[in-house]
Parts: structure tokens; sequence; C-alpha cells
């Protein structure tokens, strides 16, 4: 049987990239650490890290239960901050920091309501494309997409079956024409921003088990990833957004899919956050309320 606080210390020995801060941390013997990450890698009956004299990281084995690991402790904490005072518990101040599209179109609405529903919560948004550094910036937590590679912070899956879509409006295409293979995507219009200080003109998409990169090139370009999609929606041209952002426009007629059997890349939504400790009630029920409605959204995409 899995033992919780084997959980814990594998993914705090993860985060830290260490046992001994690890135990450090919980006020044990490394040995003890180390045990306890045996035990559970004979109940998985996988190698959960590669270990060596110097270094200490993660099996592909680990990278991929690492994220079932930090879900499975953040329930339990959920269930038993849910015996307490609910009213009592969700208050504070709460610093979140959000991408510029999705945080004003789909998250910001719900943010609002689960203000509206404690009022003994006060929040602060920052809404930008800068990814933020939940270590220096004055931030909680950080909403964020695509593949996290770093370790040293704790992340909760909010949509991880998001993927990019080629979207236009239905004007454009019937204007210039609807492509049928991504060569053609490259000789369009393509609506460009920018991402920490690049501009996002490598458009890569999954193809027959490998990752297939287009170079496009565009006019118009903003370092706010939502004026790419206002663009769009205004029948400038193509972009390549994540499906959480343009499912609204889609499903009310003011964007198209383009190539729709072609797969985009994929682009999971997480919720970090610098360290578990930091997870409080207010945002173990915010990370909930979030999960619950963008998987709803991001269901679509296979329906």
């Amino acid at each position: 049987m899995i033992r919780l606080e084997d959980v814990t210390l594998f993914v705090r020995s993860a985060a830290l990239g260490s046992f001994s801060r690890a135990a450090r941390e919980a006020d044990l013997l490394p040995g003890q650490v180390s045990a306890a990450i045996q035990r559970l890698e004979r109940e998985l009956d996988k190698r959960l890290f590669a270990r060596s004299t110097r270094s200490l990281r993660l099996t592909a084995e680990g990278e991929k239960y690492l994220p079932y690991a930090q879900e499975m402790l953040a329930l339990m904490q959920a269930g038993a901050d849910s015996l307490q005072s609910h009213e009592d518990a969700l208050s504070g101040e709460l610093k979140i920091a959000l991408p510029s599209d999705i945080g004003r179109n789909i998250v910001l609405p719900l943010i609002t309501e689960f203000c509206r529903q404690y009022p003994a919560l006060s929040v602060r948004l920052s809404l930008s494309d800068q990814i933020s550094d939940v270590f220096r910036d004055p931030v909680d937590i950080a909403i964020r997409y695509g593949k996290l590679d770093d370790s040293s912070y704790v992340a909760l899956p909010l949509a991880e079956d998001n993927r990019r879509v080629l979207v236009a409006s239905p004007s454009w295409l019937d204007q210039h024409g609807r492509p049928g293979t991504l060569e053609e995507i490259a000789r369009h219009d393509c609506l460009l921003f920018v991402m920490n200080g690049h501009v996002y003109d490598k458009w890569t998409f999954p193809q027959e088990g490998m990752r297939r990169q287009i170079t496009v090139k565009s006019r118009l370009l903003c370092d706010d990833a939502d004026v790419a999609r206002r663009w769009a929606v205004a029948g400038m041209g193509i972009a390549y957004k994540s499906w959480l952002d343009v499912c609204d426009d889609v499903r009310e007629g003011r964007l198209e899919v383009v190539l729709p059997q072609q797969p985009g890349e994929s682009t999971p939504l997480h919720l970090i956050c610098p360290h578990r400790k930091q997870f409080s009630p207010a945002i173990r029920a915010l990370h909930q309320l979030l999960r619950t409605h963008l998987r709803a959204l991001t269901a679509q995409l296979s329906a």
C-alpha cells in the first residue's frame, strides 16, 4: 500500500532536487527519505529517480507520475480543509498572475464569481504574457501554458488535454481560400505575438509521431496574445492559438478552425506555486473551480 508520507517526500525531493534538502525540510534523516522513495518505487514497480553521487533527477516514469502525486496530495489536503469552517478558511489576500487572453476572457469571470462567493477574500490580478517567476515576483500562484520542465515548484493541472488550433474568420477564409495543407498556411497572412521577448513565428504540429515546424510571417505583431485573437476575429489572417482562448469564438461562429484534421501543439494549462505549504484553502478551492470549468471546455476538442 502506498503511504501518503512517501508520496509527499517524493514530490518535495523532485522539487528540491535532493534527498538531503527534502530531509532537512521534513526534519528527517536523508536515509529516511531515501528509504521512503525506495518503498514508493517498490509499490509502483518503477524507478522514479536516477541517482548518482552528484545529481538526482526524475526518470521518465518519475516525470509521468509527478503530476498525479501532486494532485493526490492536493485532494487529500482539500478533504481535510473541507472539515473546517469553509467561510473562515477562504480569507486573506491572493495574488494571481494570468496569461492575457485566457485571463481576461475565461478566467476573470470565474474569479469574479469566486470573490463574490467569498467576501472575506481579496484578490490582486496581474495579466501579462510575460512568464512570472513565482519565486521572485509578488505572486502567490501563476497560471501557465505549456509543458513545465522546472520541478522546483508545485504544479497542478488545470487543462492537460488543451491544444493549439489554427483559426481564422469565415469572411477571411471565404476571401482568401481555406488552406488544405500546412505548407499553404505559411503562404497566408498569419497573426503573431511576442512571448518573453521572442516573436512566436515558428508554429509546431505533431505529425506521424514527430514534430513538424513551419515558419510564418505577418505584417501585424503585438506583445499581447489577446490582440492576435482579436485580429483574427476582425478578419486579418490566421492565428495559432490555444483552444481555450478561441473556443467561445469558434462556438459563436466568429472564428473557424483551419485544417481541423491536423492536431495542434499540446499546450496543457497548469496552476503553479513555489511550495505546497503555500497552497492555502483559497488556492485549492480556486484550483478545483478552474479545473472543472476548463476541462469541460477542452472536452469539446475531442467531441
